[in-house]
């Protein structure tokens, strides 16, 4: 478990903890390959060999969408150190990871270290259409799936009313090409990735919480699909020891 921590902090995330406001990314910036990468997929590895339904969700309707998304990814990877064909990619791990089009997000999980939510335009709101999760903050995926933007967060009391309207006109009002991005700043006592946990029974924060051994940082993206229209929420999640 030592291989995932990392020895640092990226420089944009010398932030406070918080809701810092989003900024912008260049267009490809919405992935990354660093140094836990290995250790961080046999981790994703092991979670969808024995947790399968856990981590992976998506509705049928958005298969195609999930498709659009995995064909962006697979145009950015080779400038991340992959080796990609019509059939197959090779990763920097040395794994050949064969290129299911019709399972496309757990082709996803299998290649990148971000987790990838898709959210789609439903009524009024952005709806939760899909995931490949494997490395969730005290959130289960089971519980979110098919829900729209202000009951993913429940039940989290700074998401109210107002900062509901600010988030989806975010999600509104991102462009093609244009992805923005975030971080958040969490204390955990393990350096365990995979922390699900059920709305039902949140966790508990210490109020010395900065005195906790370990700091989980997720650095998020907001990305828009040109075709479908979809919204990929990526997280990268970094662990390092306090």
């Amino acid at each position: 478990m030592s291989e995932i921590l990392q020895n640092a902090l990226p420089p944009e995330m010398c932030g406070e903890t918080g809701l810092p406001g989003m900024a912008p990314a260049a267009p490809h910036d919405w992935l990354r390959v660093d140094e836990a990468y290995n250790a961080q997929m046999q981790r994703r590895l092991a979670l969808l060999r024995d947790q399968r339904d856990d981590v992976l969700w998506m509705d049928a309707q958005v298969r195609g969408a999930a498709q659009e998304v995995l064909d962006q990814v697979l145009q950015l990877l080779p400038a991340l150190g992959f080796e990609v064909t019509a059939e197959t990619t090779v990763c920097p791990d040395g794994r050949s990871v064969g290129i299911d089009r019709a399972a496309p997000l757990l082709t996803l999980g299998q290649l990148v270290q971000q987790d990838i939510c898709l959210l789609q335009k439903r009524g009024a709101e952005h709806v939760l259409v899909g995931a490949i999760l494997c490395f969730p903050a005290s959130w289960r995926l089971a519980e979110k799936a098919g829900r729209p933007l202000i009951g993913i967060h429940e039940p989290v009391e700074e998401y109210d009313e107002n900062l509901a309207r600010r988030v989806q006109r975010l999600f509104d009002g991102v462009r093609v090409g244009r992805p923005l991005w975030r971080f958040n700043r969490l204390w955990y006592d393990d350096p365990e990735l995979h922390q699900p946990r059920s709305a039902n029974a949140p966790r508990r924060i210490q109020p010395n919480q900065q005195a906790a051994p370990y700091i989980r940082s997720e650095r998020q993206c907001v990305v828009r699909m040109p075709v479908s229209d979809v919204v990929v929420f990526s997280i990268h999640t970094y662990v390092v020891a306090s």
